[in-house]
């Protein structure tokens, strides 16, 4: 058998067709079986029906025909001169064009074997020909529908890949931009580094850290709620606001007093109903004193190295009793205070570095992270990085659920 299937031609789409249209191919050898289906198409009213019929005569050309009319419903009789009914059955399903067009095989064969074949080689439906008029066009109009069904689904589809990639394309610039305004790693006054990894929906986590002047650096993490470029895009105000010391005139030194302004600047129900996190502190360094404040931040852990159980580290966990920003107007935040002895080192982080599960239904949690960090050397930034794999071999799918974000100042 002869093919010249198109090969260019691509799956059509339920734009090719009007939403009614019901396109039908005969494959029949016999001109008066042609003109029998036609008369039976027009005798029950073709036109109201939306049905457009062809005729092609020549199995050889069938595929090809197919490919070129793209219709709703094939005819396909099975003995032909130029060809196998069943190899082009076979056929149809192999080219692009005719891959879930339905076929109905339309033979004067009744032999259940030769339906049980026509089925295999992927027909839709046997009729005995000719059938009655009113079943003929019935089983025609139903395959016909379930046909342009599947393809406003598969076109559905189509665009919601394309909109989930162009999406995922806006979330990876703006992580790209947010991880652009993150600082480099200090090594003076203090050594500071840094691990951020973005969620595939994008977070809000932003980190920064600053020297105020000769005696004062400030650092701190904040975490906004939600996820996607919206977050990104608040936590990034939050941050250029602390930045260019353009919250109010608040005092950079003064962790409370940061944190009032931010909460004042940015109330949720004039940001889309978002909040965030925050966790700032301020080291003095001819004092060795921290001073901090938070807003439903997770706790900041100031680590004595090799102070802890069994030569471990010890942990002090600066948790800070304040809100969210933004969720409580006109609050007062408390600024606390804890003195920092020599070659400790302050861990500042966000939910994504422990909000994950090591086995379904037990969380890793803040006791979990507190464990890791007692446990490793925080001299080298190293174990920034094997935080990081310690959490990503906790997460289903390797996909972060959210930003992983974790600051480690030593100190000195």
């Amino acid at each position: 058998m002869t093919q010249n299937p198109l090969s260019a031609t691509s799956m059509p789409t339920s734009a090719d067709l009007a939403p009614d249209a019901c396109v039908v191919l005969l494959v029949d050898d016999q001109m008066i079986i042609g003109e029998a289906v036609r008369r039976i198409l027009a005798g029950v009213g073709a036109s109201q029906a939306g049905i457009r019929f062809h005729f092609c005569q020549k199995g050889q050309e069938a595929v090809a025909t197919a490919a070129k009319l793209q219709p709703t419903v094939i005819l396909q009789d099975l003995v032909m001169p130029d060809a196998d009914g069943l190899e082009l059955v076979k056929a149809y399903r192999e080219h692009v064009a005719t891959q879930q067009t339905p076929i109905v095989v339309l033979s004067s064969k009744e032999e259940g074997t030769t339906k049980a074949e026509a089925f295999a080689r992927g027909a839709n439906d046997y009729i005995v020909k000719l059938p009655d008029p009113v079943e003929l066009v019935a089983r025609i109009r139903y395959h016909s529908q379930g046909y342009l069904s599947l393809l406003q689904r598969n076109q559905a589809f189509l665009a919601l890949r394309e909109s989930q990639a162009a999406l995922a394309h806006e979330l990876h610039k703006a992580a790209e931009y947010v991880r652009s305004l993150l600082p480099e790693p200090m090594r003076q006054p203090l050594h500071i580094d840094w691990k951020f990894v973005p969620s595939a929906s994008l977070g809000g986590d932003c980190f920064d850290y600053f020297v105020i002047d000769e005696d004062h650096v400030a650092m701190y993490v904040l975490d906004v709620c939600g996820h996607g470029v919206g977050p990104a895009l608040l936590g990034v105000s939050a941050m250029n606001s602390i930045r260019t010391s353009s919250h109010g005139g608040a005092d950079v030194r003064d962790p409370s007093s940061v944190l009032s302004r931010l909460n004042a600047m940015f109330p949720m129900g004039t940001h889309g109903g978002m909040f965030f996190t925050i966790w700032y502190g301020v080291f003095q360094r001819s004092t060795r004193t921290l001073r901090y404040s938070g807003g439903g931040h997770p706790p900041a852990m100031l680590v004595r190295r090799g102070e802890g159980t069994g030569g471990g580290n010890a942990i002090q966990e600066l948790e800070c009793p304040g809100p969210p920003i933004g969720v409580v107007p006109d609050i007062d935040f408390e600024t606390l205070k804890v003195d920092v002895p020599r070659e400790a080192a302050l861990f500042i982080y966000s939910d994504g570095a422990f909000e994950v599960f090591p086995e379904p239904g037990k969380l890793w949690g803040v006791e979990g992270i507190n464990g890791f960090i007692a446990s490793h050397d925080l001299s080298d930034a190293a174990c920034l990085d094997a935080l990081y794999a310690e959490v990503k071999s906790m997460t289903p799918g390797d996909v972060l659920a959210d930003d992983f974000s974790a600051v480690l100042a030593r100190l000195g």
